[in-house]
């Protein structure tokens, strides 16, 4: 009895941010494409992208975006680059994008001093006012979506890919406007999760898979499993699965699967859990991993876990 009461405790805050989204995300779009407005819009050659845990998963997000509808190439910085082997890199005219939700990531901020002192135009995407990212870029889109209090994160996840994806329309792309979850979506996701908590706690390997725009998706979902649930999960590419890790999907394994089903699972003996189907498209992404929380949250409080307060990891994580 008591770890039923302790299951039924477990992650409030998680579980209220969650269910706080569509709300946010609906109140937040269009000032979003305002502030985007703000942002020069000609003469880039190349966007940078600079990023940690799940804000890097809203950059793999932008990098579709940007290079499917606005045809320019894309670089996600790899910040050591600049923070420990202080490498001066000559870019093209570009435009620097970091994205921290407590703006406190020191890497970041270092990638966007060094585009900004060579001259480039440099953008901070953060929830998180007056932090070191906002004062450091030339431009801020402040996400606005109240204190995040579970360390896992929900709602500044969904608003920095729909903060991304209007960032990107406000830079010229022809990207129709977002398409936004209701709470209906939010209760499938979770009635859609709790059908496939059973094969998630009981198969040793897991995998998350996708591709293109919801390739974040994967990787995402992959993270929460580990850090709320400690749930060992890998995120893969449909296609990279097929060059190698298809080899452990048989007897004892799931796959979390958004998008086509991966041919050859179910004979192999994997068993596929199929995320639902919100559309088609980009507005896919920030719809689609209320799926992936929901199953994180569920499956941390069968084992009795807090993800409100994870082991070993606290909520602004300061690397260099």
């Amino acid at each position: 009895m008591a770890g039923i009461f302790l299951a039924m405790l477990t992650g409030p805050h998680m579980e209220s941010e969650i269910l706080s989204q569509p709300a946010l995300l609906a109140r937040q779009s269009q000032p979003y494409f305002q502030a985007a407005q703000a942002i020069p819009t000609d003469g880039y050659e190349m966007v940078v992208l600079a990023a940690r845990g799940s804000s890097d998963h809203a950059a793999l997000f932008a990098r579709y975006l940007i290079e499917i509808y606005l045809g320019i190439p894309v670089s996600l910085a790899a910040p050591s680059v600049f923070t420990k082997h202080a490498t001066k890199i000559k870019f093209p005219r570009s435009l620097a994008i970091g994205i921290s939700q407590s703006g406190a990531s020191p890497d970041v901020a270092e990638v966007l001093e060094f585009m900004r002192r060579n001259g480039h135009t440099t953008l901070a995407i953060t929830n998180t006012k007056d932090s070191r990212l906002s004062e450091t870029a030339e431009h801020t889109l402040h996400l606005d979506v109240g204190a995040e209090k579970a360390v896992a994160a929900t709602k500044t996840y969904t608003a920095s890919l729909l903060a991304l994806y209007q960032v990107v329309r406000a830079l010229g792309a022809e990207l129709s406007e977002p398409t936004l979850p209701d709470d209906a979506w939010v209760s499938l996701c979770r009635e859609r999760a709790e059908r496939a908590l059973g094969p998630v706690l009981r198969c040793g390997t897991l995998f998350s898979l996708s591709r293109g725009f919801s390739f974040c998706t994967a990787h995402e979902t992959a993270l929460k499993l580990m850090e709320c649930a400690l749930l060992a999960c890998k995120a893969y590419s449909t296609a990279d699965f097929e060059h190698g890790p298809k080899a452990l999907a048989g007897h004892g394994s799931a796959a979390i699967i958004y998008g086509d089903l991966v041919p050859g699972l179910v004979e192999q003996g994997c068993v596929p859990l199929c995320a639902p189907e919100f559309g088609h498209g980009p507005s896919n992404a920030w719809s689609e991993i209320i799926f992936g929380q929901w199953l994180a949250l569920l499956a941390a409080r069968a084992r009795g876990l807090d993800p409100d307060d994870p082991r070993f990891i606290s909520k602004v994580t300061l690397t260099l």
